[in-house]
């Protein structure tokens, strides 16, 4: 009498959609059995569970490991199927049963490993159910690309904060509460000059609560703030920076484009800022203040002392970290005696004009970002005519219908027209608009550096200063000296 282990698997999705439940699929096996005159070893359930792999199924391993220690010698499933969907865990299985001297039986394919035909089918018969899979998985991508191109979100517990989608709607709406801090962050990011963890720390301790979890984080309010969504956008493939895209959504924006851009710009200066230490009010220049002598950015330090009112408090200072390793003289500089070279630097420089000197090298800037541009937007369109050869294969395949296919080929061919259009008005040359701008930052300085505050200040230098180099000698008295000044680009 065979010792036979029953093997019963089902998914969600499938107990709802095709009535696979695990009662209907032991009884049937059992009678099987019965008439087999085998002998049932045990049932090995697996509820609710993808059969796209074997490692997340803890009952298809338990059953394993007594086939390994000889408690099994034959193994009854309903279908294939149910056993495995992954032709490569399938041909383990096969070889497992083998080596194992186990026999494997499928009722719905009558399928018997014991003879070299039974073998071959079962190899067939994977092949299919990993291709079925594929295919639904491509048709299931294909449905939920079309619904973000038409402007529906796929969000479902992950909805993005400031907005609620209650079971059935289609169109995500505004939850005016949530809204409010939505716009609140970026305020504070942006206006505030406050940094993620600063945000973080605000909302934690007025009891502000996330979507999910008890408190705010760094990478929470990140997301928050490079969230399209909230200009109207939908979002697809977040994870996958090759598949990613962005469609106009449905939806009500909460906040304006002209806010959420000012915020991409400023978090992308940042980030080629890179700081070593964050900037503070009473160290504004920490970031783009560098040693003018060896080209080190310049760290801050500051120390305590007493002021004339006899008080204890922290004076800031800069130092460049090559002076430690013996590699550089500069010495350490007050932030008071920075910010008074600055101005001073500021003062006198004379106003800026296009001149033919100039022109060069912004043209040979413009021509490099013209060349970025290009062949980012030549393969935007490679991949999306790739995209319409994939498109007409599933229609000649009826796997879409022709009103699908219509609508998605559409969408795909204005994408690559825009793409085709955002090349033909690439500039062909500099305008001077980067030197305006100087002349602009340098105005401006002059007319209004005074009268703002520190955050204020922080806040112009990391808008529009990329590096300020700077040095201090013994042998000249220890007099701050700003050297050069290098503005953003724009």
């Amino acid at each position: 009498m065979l010792n036979t282990a029953v093997y019963v698997r089902v998914s969600t999705d499938e107990q709802a959609k095709e009535g696979y439940s695990i009662r209907a699929q032991i009884d049937k096996l059992k009678n099987y059995i019965q008439i087999k005159d085998w002998g049932l070893y045990k049932v090995y359930a697996d509820e609710g569970i993808s059969g796209k792999n074997i490692t997340d199924r803890p009952a298809i391993n338990e059953l394993i490991n007594d086939i390994k220690q000889g408690k099994v010698n034959n193994v009854l499933v309903y279908k294939i199927d149910r056993l495995t969907r992954s032709t490569k865990d399938l041909i383990e299985l096969t070889e497992l049963f083998n080596d194992s001297k186990c026999g494997f039986n499928s009722l719905m394919e009558s399928i018997d490993t014991q003879t070299a035909s039974g073998r071959m089918f079962l190899k067939i018969i994977g092949i299919f159910a990993e291709f079925e899979r594929e295919n639904t998985i491509e048709r299931v991508t294909l449905a939920c690309e079309k619904k973000v191109k038409e402007g529906f979100t796929l969000a479902g517990s992950t909805i993005s904060y400031g907005y609620d989608r209650a079971p059935g709607d289609k169109i995500q709406k505004i939850n005016l509460e949530e809204a409010k801090v939505v716009r609140e962050v970026y305020s504070m990011y942006l206006d505030g000059n406050m940094s993620y963890a600063g945000i973080a720390r605000n909302l934690n301790h007025r009891g502000i609560k996330p979507k999910r979890g008890d408190t705010w984080h760094h990478a929470s309010i990140r997301g928050i703030l490079t969230n399209a969504t909230y200009i109207g956008k939908v979002r697809y493939a977040l994870d996958d920076q090759e598949r990613y895209f962005e469609a106009e959504g449905k939806h009500e924006p909460i906040i304006s484009e002209e806010l959420f851009y000012s915020v991409q710009k400023k978090i992308g200066i940042i980030k080629r800022v890179a700081y070593t230490k964050r900037p503070k009010e009473d160290s504004f220049f920490c970031g783009v203040l560098y040693c003018g002598e060896c080209g080190a950015r310049m760290q801050t330090n500051g120390e305590y002392k007493k002021n004339k009112e006899g008080e204890r408090v922290i004076f800031s200072a800069y130092r460049c970290p090559n002076v430690s390793k013996g590699l550089c003289a500069t010495s350490r500089i007050s932030h008071n005696k920075v910010e008074n070279a600055f101005e001073n630097y500021m003062d006198d420089i004379e106003d800026f004009t296009v001149t033919p000197e100039i022109l060069p090298e912004e043209q040979g800037k413009q021509e490099s970002i013209n060349a970025l541009l290009r062949e980012e937007y030549e393969s935007a369109i490679t991949k999306l005519m790739k995209r319409e050869k994939e498109l007409m294969h599933l229609y000649i395949g009826e796997r879409i219908s022709f009103e699908d296919y219509e609508q998605m080929i559409a969408i795909t061919r204005n994408e690559k027209n825009a793409y085709a259009d955002q090349i033909i008005n690439l500039p062909d040359e500099p305008t001077g608009e980067i030197q305006l701008l100087v002349d602009d930052i340098v105005t401006n300085f002059r007319d209004n550096w005074k009268a703002l505050t520190n955050s204020e200040k922080m806040q112009f230098l990391h808008n529009y200063i990329e590096q300020i180099s700077a040095s201090s000698k013994k042998e000249e008295g220890y007099q701050v000296k700003v050297l050069n000044v290098k503005f953003h680009n724009g």
